[in-house]
């Protein structure tokens, strides 16, 4: 037993270094819009991904079956529809509310696991999601409630991502991790470059011919694609979902964070009060995911 609270426990901060890695992301993703329209952004990320995952492991390549591709599909498509969920729907609300919205899915995730497995959500799953989703609440949203056409499509990315992850704990848990994602992420690679042109048109040709840019591309590639995708397919095998969820929800606080240490913008005591409650929310969550039916 003490073995395996042992392992929960480094796939735990592995997934916050994942969370850490995405909330720096956020930074570095504004800074190259100018150049870079967002769905060709997703496309270069997961491409260099891909060719990064194909050196690390080019062994693994022969190991990939027909089992392995048909997960790795299912979950490329729920991941490719999040990111260009997200990405729409920013367009049409602030990003406050986008990124609030998105992390809706730690209310999503416990149900969505219990529908597939009939393991009933208990208190200490169901509390610490509501507490999180108050806290990222707190943390994101601005006097600004309404809701409008990038709130509805954002809401679906959250749903999306909330499949993804109960998809992951499912599939991680009989098939290799690597090689799940290497597909997942092979399968976004070419959604993304099927949208690009329908949604951003013509190729960002300026976006290849400016060094800060390439380098803020392979930032996001190798780093914030590659390796956060690869710990995040290796760490929720030992992190139920649930408390996935909530660890994976602190990329708002750190988000918020480094746009306030890199990009200067404001950080208040609410905001502060509001990355405090999803700690506690992820502390309460370690207690107990899921009581047996």
């Amino acid at each position: 037993m003490e073995q395996v609270g042992a392992k929960t426990l480094l796939a735990s901060l592995g997934l916050m270094l994942v969370t850490l890695l995405w909330g720096l992301s956020f930074a570095v993703v504004k800074n190259s819009l100018d150049l870079v329209p967002p769905v060709y952004m997703m496309a270069f990320r997961f491409s260099i991904a891909s060719l990064a995952l194909l050196l690390v492991f080019p062994k693994k390549l022969s190991a990939i079956t027909k089992e392995t591709l048909k997960k790795g599909f299912v979950l490329g498509i729920f991941l490719a529809l999040g990111y260009a969920l997200q990405t729409i729907g920013v367009v049409y609300t602030s990003a406050g509310k986008n990124a609030f919205i998105t992390t809706t899915y730690v209310i999503f995730v416990p149900f969505i696991y219990w529908f597939f497995t009939k393991r009933n959500p208990g208190f200490f799953s169901i509390i610490p999601a509501f507490v999180g989703l108050l806290g990222i609440a707190l943390l994101s949203l601005q006097d600004d409630l309404s809701v409008n056409k990038g709130d509805i499509l954002t809401l679906l990315c959250g749903i999306s991502y909330a499949f993804h992850m109960v998809f992951i704990a499912l599939f991680t848990k009989d098939d290799d991790p690597i090689l799940l994602n290497i597909v997942q992420i092979f399968f976004v690679t070419v959604f993304s470059w099927l949208l690009a042109p329908f949604y951003d048109g013509a190729f960002p040709l300026l976006a290849i011919q400016d060094p800060a840019t390439i380098w803020s591309m392979l930032f996001l590639g190798i780093f914030c694609t590659m390796l956060a995708f690869f710990l995040q397919t290796l760490c929720q095998k030992f992190v139920p979902p649930g408390t996935a969820s909530l660890i994976m929800s602190l990329e708002a606080v750190f988000g918020v964070f480094f746009a306030w240490l890199i990009l200067g913008e404001i950080l208040s005591l609410r905001m502060a009060f509001g990355a405090l409650l999803v700690f506690v929310a992820i502390l309460l969550s370690q207690k107990k995911t899921f009581s047996k039916t």
